[in-house]
């Protein structure tokens, strides 16, 4: 038996990836902790634990935290010398992290069958070089191994283990809303997205894949049995790209399971027939993306390949359906204005969306923008002074009055969208330079309204006092 421990810096909802690996490898024979380092010392638990596998999974701007950890963490054991692995997103795209100092193994791509095999490879008594997915550091050569085929049926994968979370992290135990994944993959190639390059890691693979509608079921029902839910959120990149799947869940999830749903749509795949078909199922919430009001920026510059009029006649659907609608929604774009960002505000509104997220670009790399944005020298500085989070500030050349403005703007992007009649304030207010105690004013004003949202256009469902302290608490306290 290995003993693996996973260590995230904190958690704001449930790790649907480290779940997955957590049950694979549990019904492997192994054993699997986890130490998150927002409420307990990792150091220390690893001190405790002695694993033989330290894992971490890293999406871009945080890799540089969990490397100073992981080296802190491989210091402190001594003599124990675990294997550090690290995988997710930014492992999958820039494995050459494998030459970081402490760095052991990198996991690039799906890792399931990756974690498994390194684990049984272990508690036989070594590492085997070759196991599909890994990129190891043996005795300072660098091994590089092909991946292995996507996991097509993803129902035959065990329960995500939701104790390893819900054990350690209490607000997301308590909370009446929890997520799920009942797919994978998107067929879309938006330039923002790291999607056309994990296809081309994964150059024969179809793109998107569902899991049977009884094994959605299934886990939905064994969470509500053991943890409190009213609220169901499905993470999927997109829920409604299969009809004959839909029609299937319309009909089984609200006989069987009864409770209302979250899910993301896109605005081109919207119809009468699957709006009908998400209102039967019980969905009260749907999010979708309109990142751009012009037209240029949201067809020919992230390749969205959808008109204003599809995306205004998609949130008159759905709201005429009774189905909450938030959006999604990009500011500061290279070659974007601030009219721009003004001018996606207002398509929010005429598309009637309940809550308009609104994100800073970030010009990740290994997407088509970033590169673009590289490239074409509209980035101040480089792809490592990107941040974890894209809320605050934005690291693009632009005149600094401007850059100013765009980031208030995003302070009251979804005010102005729930209030399209303070528009003229919002300009005024977007104005002031910045100062700690603007910035700290527009901040609350941002956060409060969003918490307000959430509870009531969101998931509008009706939760304890008590939950809701919790919840507002770990909602302050979050990065974003």
């Amino acid at each position: 038996m290995a003993k693996i421990l996973w260590v995230e810096k904190q958690i704001d909802y449930e790790p649907q990836g480290i779940m997955s690996m957590s049950a694979v490898l549990k019904e492997a024979g192994h054993d699997v902790q986890l130490t998150i380092a927002a409420q307990e010392d990792p150091i220390a638990f690893a001190k405790h634990y002695q694993p033989d596998i330290v894992g971490y999974s890293m999406m871009t701007g945080s890799q540089h935290y969990y490397f100073k950890l992981n080296r802190a963490i491989k210091e402190s054991l001594n003599g124990h010398a675990p294997m550090s692995v690290f995988g997710g997103p930014h492992a999958t795209f820039f494995p050459d992290l494998i030459q970081e100092p402490g760095v052991d193994g990198v996991c690039v791509g799906e890792g399931e069958g990756p974690i498994v095999d390194l684990a049984n490879s272990l508690d036989k008594g070594g590492l085997d070089p070759n196991i599909p997915n890994w990129w190891f550091d043996v005795d300072g050569e660098i091994v590089k191994n092909p991946v292995r085929p996507l996991i097509r049926k993803l129902g035959d994968l065990p329960m995500p283990d939701r104790d390893l979370i819900y054990s350690k992290h209490a607000v997301t135990r308590r909370s009446p809303i929890k997520h799920f994944m009942a797919s994978r993959g998107c067929p879309y190639n938006c330039t923002y997205c790291f999607n056309h390059a994990w296809y081309q890691i994964y150059t024969r693979e179809k793109r998107g894949y569902q899991r049977s509608v009884d094994s959605v079921i299934e886990e939905v029902n064994w969470v509500r049995d053991h943890y409190p839910l009213e609220q169901v959120v499905f993470l999927d990149d997109l829920f409604i790209i299969f009809v004959d799947w839909l029609e299937e869940f319309a009909e089984k999830f609200p006989k069987e399971v009864g409770l209302p749903f979250f899910a993301n749509v896109r605005s081109n795949l919207i119809t009468p027939e699957k709006v009908a078909l998400l209102k039967k199922a019980g969905a009260n919430t749907v999010s979708m993306g309109i990142e751009a009001g012009n037209d240029r920026l949201r067809n020919d510059l992230l390749r969205r390949k959808m008109s204003r009029e599809t995306i205004i006649e998609s949130g008159r659907m759905l709201h005429e359906a009774g189905i909450n609608l938030t959006a999604t929604n990009i500011l500061a774009l290279p070659t974007a204005t601030l009219e721009d960002d003004f001018e996606t505000m207002r398509l929010n509104a005429e598309a009637k969306v309940k809550y308009a997220h609104a994100f800073l670009f970030q010009p990740y790399p290994a997407t088509e923008l970033g590169e673009f944005t590289k490239q074409n020298g509209h980035m101040a500085g480089s792809f490592e002074d990107i941040g974890a989070i894209a809320w605050d500030s934005s690291i693009l050349v632009r005149d600094d009055t401007e850059k100013n403005r765009m980031e208030n703007l995003q302070r009251w992007f979804a005010i102005g969208v729930e209030y399209p009649w303070m528009e003229p304030l919002i300009r005024q207010l977007v104005k002031v330079p910045h100062n700690k105690l603007t910035d700290s004013l527009y901040w609350w004003i941002h956060k409060l309204f969003k918490g307000w949202a959430i509870t009531h256009r969101v998931h509008p469902i009706k939760i304890t006092p008590k939950v809701i302290w919790s919840n507002a608490k770990h909602f302050m306290q979050m990065e974003a």
